[in-house]
């Protein structure tokens, strides 16, 4: 039996301020995890979603994560945050899943307005966190609470697990949950994670999978010391000279990787797949301008989504030990790292992306024929996540969406990795649900992040609507 929320609805579209103050607070704690001087802000962040859950009748406990180092220091690592509500064994059980912490924000980074002040402008409620991921957690606490106002009786039981160190790489996270297997995570029957974005800025989408990331560090020594140019330039190999060449060997000017059978090991595209990017509702023109391109490598929409969602992609962000601040300095590094990732699908696997990789980095540099030392390593690895579009989970979704927007979801995959959504189906033997409720202009990780006001109201009420749903999952 389907309940009627239309009441439920209007009061929640009434209860906008309130729902707009809660963010308010949230953004104003400062939970930048990977900042040691903000660790106490993280963790007061942590406690303060606990109140907050208690206050809807959540049973909650903190699971000590222990110390790290950072900068030099020891320094508490946030609790997670584990919160139940409802234990009837008669209905089946919903974990879900967030994150309290945010990235690094200073207005001088860029930002339009203070990043830790909730500011409404134009339809827009910027501040960071607003997007990613407070707003999308105080959307559960909202449609509960509205569920609760009205007397609607949950027909699951939830369970909450938010925790502060995702931006910083979850440190301590999966192994808690691994403890947590038996106990905490006994009994759930779905997970649903609303950390991800729709594709556009007007249709509803759910995502069914996500790609895995392989990291990697390239090495060229040769030198004892930085020296002048002046003095030392043309006379010996220079390290980063040899670094910036092997680099280039990576890629084509097109965005095609050129690591021999890279591309072998993906999972084959079936026609039925193939046809489903046909109706999916991406403007390639938008896409184009959003992120300033003059052009992009392809500007066919099917093209460019597979290559986004489905294939292999390889991306440079960095090199350790060379100037990068302003003005010049005009020495010649003795060491410096080189810094990429390889973005992987099914069905490849990390150990194998690692060794074709290293294998060619090395071949690549017996080209090149330098006597600098070069060492290319592995980083940290994750695999690639795709789900069933059949499973009752991904079904009560998209219900809820339809019942909500008015339309059925587009079903989309994610260039990005969350690992901890494989640790999540791997753990429970459940399908996990990625449930997005931001906009793709919402900017998280940048300047200016945003949540839509129209989106942070919706995604209560698609959240309230799912969890309905699951009723008859």
């Amino acid at each position: 039996m389907t309940v009627d929320l239309t009441n439920v609805f209007q009061q929640i579209d009434g209860d906008y301020e309130n729902l707009k103050e809660l963010l308010r607070e949230a953004v104003a704690i400062q939970s930048v995890s990977g900042d040691p001087s903000k660790r106490d802000e993280t963790i007061r962040m942590v406690h303060w979603m606990k109140e907050k859950l208690e206050a809807i009748g959540t049973a909650c406990e903190l699971a000590d994560l222990g110390t790290q180092e950072l900068e030099g220091k020891t320094v508490k690592l946030p609790p997670v945050l584990l919160g139940t509500l409802g234990t009837d064994k008669n209905k089946k059980t919903l974990l879900v899943y967030g994150h309290l912490d945010v990235q690094p924000a200073a207005k001088s980074d860029g930002w339009d307005t203070e990043p830790f002040e909730l500011v409404e402008k134009d339809g827009k409620l910027f501040g960071r966190g607003s997007s990613d991921d407070k707003g999308p957690v105080l959307c559960w606490l909202h449609a509960i609470r509205a569920a609760q106002k009205n007397n609607i009786e949950l027909p699951v039981n939830v369970k909450f697990c938010f925790e502060g160190m995702e931006e910083s790489g979850s440190v301590g996270l999966p192994e808690l949950l691994e403890r947590e297997k038996d106990r905490f995570l006994s009994g759930v029957d779905f997970v649903c994670i609303s950390d991800s974005y729709w594709l556009g800025t007007k249709k509803p989408c759910l995502t069914y999978g996500l790609r895995g990331i392989c990291s990697f560090f390239v090495e060229v020594t040769g030198i004892k010391q930085d020296l002048h140019s002046g003095v030392f330039g043309g006379v010996i190999h220079e390290p980063l000279q040899d670094l910036m060449w092997v680099m280039a060997q990576l890629t084509t000017v097109d965005n095609r990787i050129k690591i021999p059978g890279l591309y072998d090991q993906v999972a084959p595209l079936s026609a039925a797949e193939e046809k489903t990017y046909d109706d999916i509702e991406f403007d390639v023109a938008e896409f184009r301008d959003s992120v300033g391109a003059a052009h992009l490598p392809t500007e066919d929409k099917k093209t460019l989504l597979l290559r986004r969602w489905r294939e292999p992609s390889l991306a440079f962000h960095g090199i350790e030990g060379a100037f990068y601040g302003p003005g010049e300095k005009t020495v010649i590094p003795s060491k410096v790292i080189g810094k990429f990732s390889i973005r992987i699908v099914p069905d490849m696997e990390p150990e194998e992306v690692n060794r074709r990789t290293v294998e060619y980095l090395n071949k690549v540099w017996a080209e090149r024929g330098s006597p600098n030392i070069f060492k290319p390593r592995p980083g940290h690895s994750a695999k690639p996540w795709v789900v069933d579009v059949n499973d009752s989970n991904f079904l009560a979704g998209a219900r809820a969406m339809k019942r909500v927007h008015g339309v059925e979801p587009d079903r989309i995959r994610e260039g990005c990795s969350i690992p901890i959504t494989l640790t999540f189906q791997e753990l429970t033997g459940k399908s996990v649900l990625l449930l997005p409720l931001g906009a793709a202009d919402d900017m998280a990780h940048s300047q200016n992040e945003k949540n839509n006001k129209w989106n942070y109201v919706e995604g209560v009420k698609t959240l309230l609507a799912y969890i309905m749903e699951l009723g008859s999952a």
